[in-house]
Order: structure tokens, then C-alpha cells, then sequence
């Protein structure tokens, strides 16, 4: 298991289109990624749960992986969060 803090720097934050394309590179590997805010944990493949965190701009967020591909999912999704969500 591994995990990252990363800073949400785009303007909407984490909804809507970012959080779509968030989901889908998520769902791009094998691993179980979560997303944690504060004392929150979802699923980081459910738009729903993704989207119940209300994430802002400039929201720290812990992302966590656990699988075989760990370790670039972990590394894709930060990359995508730096890009501010510009696939």
C-alpha cells in the first residue's frame, strides 16, 4: 500500500469534468485507490463518492493505492492532479 498528499490547484477543484477524468485514470489500473479528506475515505473509482468530498481548490487530499500496479497509479493520478486536470 502506498500513498500520496497532493494539493488540488485547479479552479473548480475536484467536480465535474476533473473529477470524470480523475475516475477514469483511476480506472485505468487493477490496484483499489481511495481518495481521504480529513477523516474521509472513498473510493476513488465512484463518481459519487469522489464528488461527496467536496473538493475545492487548494484542498489537500491523500491519495492511497494497494495492488499490483500501486505505484504507478499512485504516480499517474498525482501527475494528472499537477497538470490541474489538462490530459
Amino acid at each position: 500500500m502506498v500513498s500520496k498528499l497532493v494539493v488540488i490547484n485547479n479552479q473548480v477543484g475536484l467536480h465535474a469534468r476533473p473529477a470524470t477524468f480523475f475516475i477514469q485514470k483511476a480506472n485505468e489500473f487493477k490496484s483499489s485507490i481511495w481518495i481521504e479528506k480529513e477523516d474521509r475515505r472513498v473510493n476513488a473509482k465512484s463518481l459519487l463518492g469522489v464528488l461527496s468530498l467536496g473538493i475545492v481548490k487548494g484542498t489537500e487530499v491523500n491519495i492511497v493505492a494497494d495492488g499490483v500496479d500501486e505505484n504507478e497509479a499512485l504516480s499517474k493520478l498525482a501527475e494528472l492532479i499537477d497538470s490541474d486536470f489538462s490530459e
